[in-house]
């Protein structure tokens, strides 16, 4: 079942496009990746597929079919997490219960069943023995994976990860690709992840839009998906 698709999409920043006529699906319930050198529209592309950029012409559809109850509930990971700085209030465990906010109504009655649910996250991202830390204590890979952990609280049909191995060592790189396409698999949940590490990750993918600039070709979207599109430079 197709989640997204992208019909022939333009849209860049000042004058000049970086991405020409995209068309592209993305299917449910697929680990993907998407990868390609700095300067590649990789973030860009992201946001336009969550439509949190508007593109200057062509069309972005979500499949609200696949939601539950109606409304189709995303993830969300950016970049530079780890610019939370020291004096940050939040503790871990506050962050990510936040993550579950948006299920509890106006009075934010926690149940048993959502305090596990934290719990639960913090476990699968390794963090549950720094609940009780304040974000800004922690280092750069830290605060990512408390991140992840916040983002599967809320329980999307759908996570979207930017960079989210940034700051992590290989052991923890490969703990959240497992834990990524144990996410898909089991829960059956679609993850779309933003990465330079295609060599560690790729075989925990089901598949990978890759963006290469080819001799007199400009930017190409590589995909096993149906695309066609060319990229410039973002800035």
């Amino acid at each position: 079942m197709i989640l997204s698709s992208m019909r022939n999409v333009v849209f860049g920043y000042g004058e000049e496009p970086v991405i020409d006529r995209l068309t592209l699906d993305i299917e449910a319930g697929q680990f993907i990746g998407i990868t390609g050198p700095n300067g590649a529209a990789k973030t860009t592309l992201l946001k336009l597929m969550l439509g949190l950029l508007r593109p200057w012409s062509g069309t972005v559809t979500l499949n609200q079919e696949i939601a539950a109850g109606g409304r189709l509930e995303i993830g969300y990971v950016p970049q530079q997490v780890a610019s939370f700085n020291t004096g940050f209030p939040s503790s871990v465990h506050e962050l990510v219960r936040s993550g579950c906010y948006g299920r509890l109504g106006l009075f934010r009655r926690f149940t048993k069943e959502q305090e596990e649910l934290v719990e639960r996250c913090l476990r699968q991202v390794e963090m549950w023995d720094y609940r009780s830390r304040r974000i800004g204590e922690l280092s750069g890979g830290q605060k990512q994976r408390i991140c992840i952990a916040r983002a599967l609280a809320q329980e999307p049909q759908v996570l979207v990860l930017d960079e989210p191995a940034t700051g992590m060592d290989a052991a923890s790189r490969a703990g959240l690709y497992k834990l990524m396409r144990h996410y898909v698999s089991v829960h059956k949940r679609t993850v779309i992840m933003v990465t330079h590490g295609q060599e560690e990750a790729g075989s925990y993918l089901d598949s990978v839009i890759n963006l290469e600039r080819r001799e007199r070709e400009g930017w190409t979207c590589l995909v096993t998906n149906s695309c066609s599109v060319r990229f410039g430079q973002e800035e």
